[in-house]
């Protein structure tokens, strides 16, 4: 009896554990709308070293608990202007830029509307100017910040490749003379004693 009872207990886990696994593969996928409801949770969530990747269509999905994928219906360009929107009107962040350095690469012949994207890209983070890194070194820092931090990736329909941009999130009422003044004042304090 103890046999059957065994027996029937795995019976019943393995239905459940299938049964769940089945049901959530049928969930549905967020609308494109959700996006911006995930986005804007997130940004009133996150600070300084946290991240925000707005991304081409190819773009992976990470696996790590602590990096998080959206996907928007929308092309790079209207997804990137309404997250420097946000991100620029918000007191307790600022964005620091980054573009993949193989970007300033791609051909207008080869990829039509690159040179406007490329343009795209600059306007929207003038206050702020872009950094350029090789795609791989990007991906390096965005992997190691997802081991403590949380990342954000909203995934658009870009077809161009190399378009992502990398936003790390710094503290938006602290500028980086304003953390320098305080470093300076904190090694006069030790100097001193």
């Amino acid at each position: 009896m103890t046999t059957v009872k065994r027996k029937m207990f795995l019976a019943t886990c393995i239905c459940g554990l299938l049964g769940s696994s089945l049901f959530a593969q049928s969930l549905p996928a967020q609308s494109s709308s959700d996006w911006k409801a995930v986005f804007q949770s997130r940004l009133a969530l996150y600070g300084h070293r946290n991240w925000i990747v707005v991304s081409d269509s190819a773009f992976p999905a990470f696996s790590k608990p602590g990096v998080e994928t959206v996907v928007a219906n929308e092309g790079l360009s209207s997804v990137l202007k309404y997250v420097e929107s946000a991100i620029s009107t918000s007191r307790h962040v600022r964005a620091t830029a980054f573009v993949d350095k193989e970007l300033q690469f791609i051909d207008e012949n080869d990829f039509p509307g690159v040179s406007e994207l490329r343009r795209q890209i600059r306007v929207a983070f003038t206050k702020t100017p872009d950094s350029s890194m090789l795609h791989a070194k990007l991906m390096s820092q965005v992997d190691e910040a997802g081991e403590t931090y949380r990342v954000l990736f909203i995934k658009t329909t870009e077809t161009i490749p190399y378009t992502t941009v990398f936003l790390r999130l710094d503290c938006g009422y602290l500028d980086d003379a304003g953390e320098r003044k305080i470093r300076s004042a904190m090694a006069s304090a030790e100097a001193k004693h």
